[in-house]
């Protein structure tokens, strides 16, 4: 069986005792990028040893929450995380009010553009719309997690965040990022700065050699980031083209921002009394 070349999740916890409610959710964030995967990267990923994760998984096969084959013996995700993150959606989802700004960039520019959220101190991919030129330079599907300040859109989340979130992230961050030597803590906060001042983030040839990307925050009514929407591609067609990435990304933003707003109003106006009524 080929080995996996599925990237280690970021586990943010401390080494120490840890419930088993703890173990598993690591597992299932282990597992959030979809597809099937071995016991062994499983175990690896989570810091468990693989009998540990083979009894979370067994009992989390019991009640639904995972799957595994019965000829490949790789576990995927079961059908009671689809029923919670339905519900889950029903509250929060950004999806449908981004998905035709993702179109129209992709459209006009040709690459590949990314929705993403911010979990904790990761960002996480929850939309893709390849673009149409031939060399893909986009390193990330849905359900991707990534360190904040890890990518264009990552970043922009990270930079929009409140002042004091910020610090707290970035003091979190400079232990888990290992992974990817060319991006530090210095460099995080020179580029915060940038985008601070632009309001837009550009970060080139840190996270894979020759690729890179440009984002924008997506802000609710508040003035807090939701989402980010980013363009990944070849750092040359980034750089020649800088201005008019940004200026559409800006416009696209605020075209969710306003859609983001106008949703939020409408979930928080009273039902009529005829509604009520027959409710």
């Amino acid at each position: 069986m080929p080995t996996s070349t599925r990237p280690k999740a970021v586990i943010t916890h401390e080494r120490g005792t840890t419930s088993s409610v703890e173990r598993a959710l690591r597992v299932l964030r282990v597992m959030s990028e979809g597809g099937s995967v071995r016991l062994t990267d499983i175990a690896s990923a989570a810091d468990l040893d693989k009998a540990t994760a083979l009894r979370l998984l067994d009992v989390m096969a019991r009640e639904g929450f995972v799957k595994r084959d019965a000829q490949s013996k790789q576990f995927t995700l079961g059908p009671e995380l689809t029923v919670l993150g339905a519900a889950a959606l029903r509250r929060f989802d950004p999806r449908p009010l981004a998905r035709p700004s993702l179109m129209r960039l992709a459209g006009v520019f040709q690459d590949t553009v990314v929705l993403s959220i911010r979990s904790g101190v990761e960002s996480l991919c929850i939309d893709v719309e390849e673009g149409t030129y031939p060399i893909r330079a986009n390193y990330l599907t849905v359900g991707s997690r990534r360190p904040l300040g890890v990518g264009a859109g990552s970043l922009a989340l990270l930079a929009a965040m409140p002042d004091d979130e910020r610090e707290a992230a970035l003091e979190t961050l400079s232990g888990q990022l290992d992974r990817y030597p060319r991006i530090t803590p210095a460099l995080l906060r020179e580029r915060i700065d940038q985008a601070r001042e632009r309001g837009y983030v550009v970060l080139l040839d840190v996270v894979v050699e020759r690729m890179g990307g440009i984002g924008v925050a997506i802000l609710d009514p508040e003035g807090h980031p939701v989402a980010a929407l980013s363009i990944a591609a070849l750092n040359e067609r980034i750089l020649t083209r800088e201005p008019a990435l940004a200026q559409a990304l800006l416009r696209e933003a605020t075209v969710c921002q306003v859609r983001w707003a106008e949703a939020t109003r409408a979930d928080r106006r009273p039902a009529s009394p005829l509604k009520e009524k027959r409710q």
